[in-house]
Formats: structure tokens, C-alpha cells, sequence
């Protein structure tokens, strides 16, 4: 997606673990690990809406549409991550530990927000 805003990107496989470095423009900008792929987080979330479970078919279509909007966001997080680590790299940290993650989890935690407001509390 980043070429679509005018980058040079390349990914490359790692030989020695499981990751691909991502370079734009010819710079390598970051290593891209198993656990950035969104799937702990997806399942962190499936779980808790099986937890605090509505019906089986509002819970299986929640779960699929949930699941699919945090694998969607997740890719464009991904692709905000690189082009700020490129622009900012100073911040690599703070970007990496901290805005990151709390973008992924706070749209989590208001899908779950969502989950118990509209579908488990009207139950009872």
C-alpha cells in the first residue's frame, strides 16, 4: 500500500527467522515479525466475544466482521508504521511501544465495547 503513495517498497524474507525487512526507497525501514500480522489480536478478540457470548449466529458474524476489520486495519497500521519509521525515525520507539499498539488495541477495545453494549446487555 505505501507504493500507492508514491514509495518505492521491497520486501525481502528473512533466511535466519521468520520476518520480512521492508525497504522503501532503497533504505531499509523495519523487520516485520510473526506477531505484527494482527492474528494474536484477532484471536484475543474472538475469545472475548465467545466470553460474553449473544447468539451463536450474531457471535460467528461479529467474530468474522470484527476479525476482518482488525486484519484490514492492521494492514494499514503496518504501512503508517513504515512510512513514519522512514520519515521519523528518531521516534521508532514511541511509534513501535506506544501510538501503535494503542491504535490496534483501542479499536479492539471499542469493538468489544460495542460487542456487550448492542448484543450481550440487550439479552438479559
Amino acid at each position: 500500500m505505501a507504493y500507492l503513495l508514491g514509495y518505492d517498497v521491497t520486501t525481502n524474507q528473512s533466511s535466519k527467522e521468520l520476518s520480512l525487512a521492508i525497504t522503501i526507497n532503497g533504505k531499509p525501514v523495519l523487520r516485520l515479525i510473526e506477531g505484527c500480522n494482527g492474528v494474536s489480536v484477532i484471536i484475543l478478540f474472538i475469545a472475548f466475544i465467545i466470553a460474553f457470548k449473544g447468539s451463536v449466529k450474531q457471535t460467528i458474524i461479529y467474530g468474522v466482521l470484527g476479525s476482518l476489520l482488525i486484519y484490514i486495519l492492521n494492514i494499514f497500521r503496518i504501512v503508517a508504521l513504515t512510512v513514519a519509521m522512514l520519515k521519523y525515525p528518531k521516534y521508532q520507539e514511541f511509534l513501535h511501544q506506544i501510538i501503535f499498539p494503542l491504535f490496534i488495541y483501542g479499536v479492539v477495545f471499542l469493538l468489544w465495547v460495542v460487542w456487550v453494549n448492542k448484543f450481550v446487555l440487550k439479552q438479559k
